[in-house]
């Protein structure tokens, strides 16, 4: 089968040609009919995050259909960032899989999509609304739940008003969830594409990355890897308001002054990773509801050039790799 590792820093990659895996106890071989792009393979690519299997295949937005293993032939399932859990320690116990300290991850710790065949464990692999390409269903398996869950850690009020820090993959898929749920959405972004996507998609108004939104918020989400924008995203706050910060990787934030960005009760959360229930939920949720998702369809050969384009901003939505 065709392949991509990461054998170096770059972010590079490089292709090859190797056997079809083959599926361990409890796991299903899928063969993958498309893969998302996503800002977290470029991490792992560019060293961002350290190591975990040398020359790892990356890609954690698997759809595809199992061909072999411990799920009827033919299903068809998706792969998300979420590979396995202990299931014993208090994180799984209390229902925070995502705190695990025995978790590991697709295109991290085992290879992923970025090929013509991949595993999983069945426990782990998720049912997929219909109604969707496989294009359009690859971004909602890590884009669409880590922005899911984020939307979930800021306790934004019922039509409450949000702010968007950059409008990326997941980004877009957020906004349209608090849209459908009533809130009013400002994005912040530097791409003059992604405003007028966001302007497309209902947002009551978008602007620069650091610029003011036009009035305060109650809640807010980082999702550009960008530490400054902490600072900015904080003034904007209105009192009692929640900061998340969507990423697994952000850059250096930069001083805080407690008066202006955390007085009067403003928090900041971070999200790390996503469980299984999320995924159950934001899969649901975009069965009910039709998300336009937006993407850039990239053969499986031209993956470096796809990695290559998220690195430069080049890319609208979100990029998808097709076998």
């Amino acid at each position: 089968m065709r392949a991509w590792r990461v054998l170096r820093p770059g972010p590079r990659l490089t292709a090859s040609e190797e056997p079809v895996p083959e599926p361990g106890p409890g796991e299903v071989l899928v063969r993958v009919t498309a893969c998302g792009v996503c800002r977290t393979d470029l991490h792992v690519a560019s060293g961002d995050l350290p190591v975990h299997r040398p020359g790892v295949v990356p890609g954690h937005e698997v759809v595809g259909s199992v061909v072999a293993g411990a799920l009827p032939e033919g299903t068809r399932v998706g792969v998300a960032w979420l590979r396995g859990t202990c299931g014993t320690c208090r994180y799984c116990v209390r229902g925070a899989e995502n705190l695990c300290p025995a978790s590991v991850y697709t295109g991290w710790d085992a290879d992923g999509g970025y090929a013509e065949y991949t595993t999983v464990p069945a426990s782990f692999a998720h049912p997929l609304p219909s109604g969707y390409a496989d294009v359009e269903l690859a971004p909602l398996l890590c884009a669409g739940i880590i922005g899911y869950r984020a939307l979930r850690r800021t306790s934004l009020p019922a039509g409450g008003r949000l702010g968007i820090y950059g409008f990326g993959a997941s980004a877009h898929l957020a906004a349209q969830v608090a849209l459908a749920e009533g809130a009013v959405v400002h994005v912040m972004t530097r791409s003059p594409a992604a405003r007028e996507l966001a302007l497309a998609l209902g947002a009551a108004s978008a602007s620069g990355a650091a610029d003011r939104p036009p009035e305060p918020l109650d809640a807010a989400v980082l999702f550009a890897p960008a530490g400054e924008l902490v600072l900015p995203a904080l003034e904007a706050l209105d009192r009692g308001g929640v900061l998340a910060i969507a990423g697994i990787h952000l850059s250096d934030v930069p001083r805080l002054d407690y008066q202006r960005h955390l007085f009067y009760e403003k928090e900041v959360r971070s999200v790390t990773a996503n469980t299984r229930a999320d995924a159950r939920e934001f899969l649901a949720f975009a069965g009910e509801h039709r998300l336009a998702v937006t993407t850039s369809e990239y053969p499986l050969e031209r993956a470096d050039r796809a990695l290559a384009d998220l690195a430069a901003d080049r890319v609208n939505g979100a990029a998808v790799l097709v076998p």
